[in-house]
């Protein structure tokens, strides 16, 4: 049963000049989010207030363990949005543990996203491993997590920005996040993905190992291009926020590396109308300014509309486009962007009705792999990239 706790607990004084912007918004608004301590929940809570004060409209936060959990309500319809994790694009892909019978490829729809952060989301290395670029990855043992996917995509898009394959590498496997760092502070492992904000990180510095940062040149067109084949969400990103970032190449205390929005709110596309979805999109474009909006929170900034990226992995709400319209940044560029998204959403929809229909008798593991077979041939027969496969 999942702990349902409201998230703004300020009492409306009356609606505000700006409260016709959320008329179209129920009277209490549900969003799933990662656990009490994460900061998407912290983040959920601060626009809660917001929309409190504002619109007079609750948001209620129903914290999950995984992505998984944070999606079982929206598809039961028990939430209208999820601040999701990137895990969210393998459940719009069918990939990983999304691609079992109970799931699938699904119809999902982005709002907006916190798209803005000067850390970065990237591989912790042991800094006596005597890697110094991704290339160096070679040869050394990698941490991957069980039934992490989210994380060991990250690090193989690592791999693959130094030209670095699974075969050229050990991958030893651990049962958490917190083990793997720990395997590599003892020497099991070289490397795990992370973020340069994780207080583990400072615990490899202050180890004997110390630990090193890679960077990821922007300016390196083949190494990106072959990260983001492994990796499409992967963003260039200049950072200046982390545990000792002057170990790097230049030894300065900033360095060239990769981030992707967190959290990712999005829905499903026959669950949220389009009113709902521009409204919401409006009251949090336009609710961070202000003493009563949620930019008095550190780590917020990202919401902001000149943070996002129109052009990433999801396709957007319809209601939200015609906000971004309104305010000037949605062009024939993001258009043409976004009709192919739901190009290969359709894609993949199609490709799974059909395969689960002749299929769903199938022993599980059998058919998890006949249909990562299946969703490869249908995105290469479209001509689209088949990551994950």
């Amino acid at each position: 049963m999942y702990l349902r706790i409201l998230a703004a607990t300020a009492v409306a004084a009356g609606l505000s000049a700006t409260a016709a912007a959320a008329a179209d918004l129920p009277k209490t608004v549900t969003i799933t989010a990662y656990g009490t301590t994460s900061s998407g929940y912290a983040q959920s809570i601060a626009i809660g207030a917001m929309l409190k004060q504002k619109h007079d409209v609750e948001l209620r936060v129903i914290p999950g363990k995984n992505d998984v959990s944070r999606m079982i309500p929206v598809v039961k319809k028990r939430s209208h949005l999820c601040a999701c994790g990137i895990a969210s694009y393998f459940n719009q892909e069918g990939a990983y543990m999304f691609g079992s019978k109970r799931w699938g490829p699904m119809a999902m729809r982005n709002l907006y996203n916190n798209a803005k952060g000067n850390h970065g989301l990237m591989a912790i290395v042991a800094g006596d491993a005597g890697i110094k670029t991704a290339a160096d990855l070679k040869g050394k043992k990698m941490a991957f997590i069980k039934g992490a996917p989210a994380l060991n995509v990250n690090l193989q898009a690592l791999m693959a920005f130094g030209g670095v394959t699974l075969d050229d590498v050990t991958i030893v496997e651990f049962p958490g996040w917190k083990q793997a760092v720990d395997g590599v502070i003892a020497g099991q492992a070289d490397a795990v993905q992370g973020s340069t904000m994780s207080p583990h990180a400072n615990r490899l510095m202050a180890s004997p190992r110390g630990n090193w940062w890679i960077q990821l040149p922007p300016d390196d067109k083949e190494g990106w291009a072959r990260a983001q084949a492994v990796a499409p969400f992967w963003n260039p990103n200049r950072v200046t926020l982390g545990i000792g970032l002057e170990n790097n190449v230049t030894g300065k205390p900033e360095l060239d590396g990769q981030i992707y929005p967190y959290p990712i709110v999005v829905g499903l596309a026959g669950d949220i109308s389009d009113d709902f979805s521009y409204a919401m999109t409006k009251a949090v474009m336009e609710g961070y300014e202000g003493e009563d909006g949620y930019g008095t929170m550190k780590g917020t900034a990202g919401y902001q509309l000149d943070a996002q990226n129109l052009k990433w992995v999801f396709p957007y709400a319809a209601g939200s486009i015609r906000y971004y319209k309104e305010a000037g940044a949605w062009g024939t560029e993001e258009e043409a962007h976004n009709n192919a998204l739901l190009k290969r959403q359709d894609v993949l929809i199609g490709a799974w009705k059909t395969y689960y229909a002749a299929n769903k008798d199938m022993e599980d593991e059998a058919f998890e792999s006949g249909w990562a077979e299946v969703r490869k041939q249908a995105l290469t027969a479209a001509g689209m990239d088949a990551p994950f496969s």
